[in-house]
């Protein structure tokens, strides 16, 4: 990755952000290919419940589980559910669609291990993560990451992917709040030791990243790599990570 048009020195980059002396990172589907992990992993344990789904059928079942069924993650946010709880009724949810009971007992519980044992065997970082995290080692910039799930789940999730040394890392656990709380970027910011105004938070969901970190007073970017158009947002946007910079 280049870096044109933009100067590095002494920990400071001059980019079209204004001036940068650090980074933040949303994690799941920003540096990490989580839906692809997920949709890979959801298939593989539910195909005897749906034997001679076709390709069409499996990604549509995948985007009810990752897309379409996030409120219960959202319900797993405000402490109404646990992280297993979520994972189990947007299962169902997902298998009720193609008319599949996965009944409470002995079923649920095979099928809700196997997902979580297999999962994160598919986790992989995107390719242009590690090329953004060497430029900026290399200019001295501080990053981390900033995520709405627990510290510890990420931690792992990070350091299977590759991504070890992303070292900063806050989680909902760390403070206690979730994003768009202010105080979870502001923590983020505290352990890069840098001002807000010059600390780029990077995310691909619009609201939670990019206007969220904008609220708190950073420099919110969201990463749409789908290319989605939402002609009401007005703040900054890159298709991928190697756009960021450059």
């Amino acid at each position: 990755m280049t870096v044109t048009g933009t100067a590095a020195a002494d920990g400071v980059l001059k980019t079209r952000f204004g001036t940068i002396r650090g980074v933040l990172f949303d994690i799941d589907d920003t540096l990490v290919d989580l839906e692809y992990a997920m949709t890979t992993a959801l298939r593989e344990v539910s195909e005897h419940l749906l034997p001679g789904m076709d390709q069409t059928g499996w990604q549509r079942f995948g985007r009810i589980f990752t897309h379409e069924t996030t409120h219960f993650y959202n319900r797993y946010l405000a402490g109404e559910l646990t992280f297993n709880d979520q994972r189990l009724l947007r299962g169902r949810a997902a298998l009720g669609h193609f008319g599949v009971d996965l009944a409470d007992g002995e079923e649920s519980h095979r099928w809700l291990t196997a997902y979580s044992q297999l999962q994160p065997s598919y986790v992989r970082a995107f390719e242009d993560a590690l090329p953004l995290l060497d430029l900026l080692d290399t200019a001295g910039i501080p990053y981390g990451a900033v995520s709405n799930n627990v510290h510890d789940y990420q931690r792992a999730k990070l350091d299977g992917a590759g991504l070890a040394r992303i070292t900063r890392l806050v989680g909902t656990d760390t403070v206690g709040v979730a994003k768009p709380e202010p105080a979870i970027y502001l923590e983020g910011v505290r352990l890069l030791g840098t001002a807000p105004a010059e600390t780029l938070y990077v995310g691909d969901n619009r609201l939670l990243d990019a206007e969220g970190s904008t609220a708190a007073g950073l420099v919110g970017v969201w990463l749409n790599r789908a290319g989605e158009t939402v002609p009401a947002f007005k703040g900054h946007e890159v298709r991928s990570l190697a756009q960021l910079l450059a």
